[in-house]
């Protein structure tokens, strides 16, 4: 008896060792799920697949999620549908949108002090430009982001833009006197316009689209991508490379959705947007000319030997009365520069 007694507490024991043992075995299994959960991110822009926001985007997403082992997944959505570009930002302070591949302009509103890059002929060449945007005061300008619940990441580029109208050929300043122009809903840029003559028209770039169409504006300002994806020699006869303003673009995320994800992925973020940024300034340098050949050959008049000297000249204005608004930022840039 003493001896079957024996073998039955023997076996209860080993039935509570192993009990033990495997709840040690599951729970850092747990814990390892629960760090692993996937996270799903949407990224938006208001432009088509063609253009070097859609291609900026693309890499982006390909990058995190190859970073992350695709625990982060970016599901794209082009073509303004989640909403134009104050839309998006707006979504973000509320953290109803997740992040997008924004224009500076709109940004601008949010922050003014990032309208200092949309000062008219401000940068000569793109290099000076990344200099600038990829150096101290581009940082400071994206950090300060936060202060409106937006998370800067990487500056992208919408690049040099240039005017198209269809009216006639615009050489000079004079020649763009009365013609409706479309701006952006930006202060510089109203201002800039109306310096050079033109009646401007401010609006998103959605309802641009339309009024080009229906022939309510004469003409808009963009960079040649934005030309040529959009084919705006449908709508648009001639087109002057004024190259009156190089406009970044940024890489943009709801400050209250960054802080959300773990410190390794925020890095992975940055670190990602940047990558990518630098990827669609080259696209954009090795496609430009192309785009103008097809563009020529879509019937489009292209005026390349604008000289810019008279156009300069007419909006010092601007640097007189909005100088003083970006605190050194502009001394700053302008001695980098020197």
């Amino acid at each position: 008896m003493k001896k079957v007694l024996s073998i039955v507490l023997c076996l209860m024991l080993c039935l509570v060792l192993f009990a033990g043992c495997s709840g040690q075995e599951q729970a850092p299994a747990e814990a390892e799920g629960e760090q692993a959960e996937p996270i799903t991110l949407r990224l938006a822009h208001v432009v088509n697949e063609k253009d070097g926001f859609h291609i900026a985007a693309e890499k982006f997403k390909e990058l995190v999620e190859e970073q992350t082992e695709g625990m982060v997944t970016i599901e794209l959505f082009p073509n303004a549908t989640l909403g134009d570009e104050r839309t998006l930002l707006e979504g973000m302070q509320m953290g109803t949108i997740d992040m997008g591949v924004i224009t500076n302009g709109p940004v601008a509103n949010f922050l003014p002090e990032m309208a200092v890059f949309e000062l008219p002929f401000l940068f000569s060449t793109p290099e000076e430009a990344y200099t600038v945007l990829d150096g101290p005061v581009g940082q400071e300008l994206l950090d300060k982001l936060e202060t409106v619940d937006l998370k800067g990441l990487a500056y992208a580029e919408r690049g040099f833009r240039n005017l198209t109208n269809s009216k006639n050929p615009v050489n000079t300043p004079a020649d763009m006197e009365g013609l409706k122009i479309r701006v952006m809903e930006n202060p510089v840029y109203i201002d800039t316009f109306q310096a050079l003559g033109a009646n401007t028209v401010p609006m998103a770039w959605t309802e641009a689209l339309t009024a080009l169409q229906q022939k309510t504006i004469d003409g808009q300002e963009n960079p040649v991508n934005v030309i040529y994806s959009f084919k705006l020699s449908e709508t648009q006869q001639y087109l002057s490379m004024t190259r009156h303003t190089y406009a970044p673009a940024i890489f943009v995320m709801s400050l209250s959705k960054f802080n959300e994800l773990p410190a390794d992925v925020q890095e992975i973020f940055v670190d990602c947007a940047q990558q990518a940024a630098v990827h669609e300034r080259q696209v954009n340098a090795d496609s430009e000319s192309q785009q103008l050949e097809e563009i020529a050959s879509q019937g489009m008049e292209i005026i390349s030997d604008v000289d810019t000297a008279p156009f300069k000249e007419a909006v010092a204005p601007v640097y007189e009365k909005y100088g003083s608004e970006f605190g050194d930022y502009l001394n700053r840039i302008q001695e980098q520069l020197q």
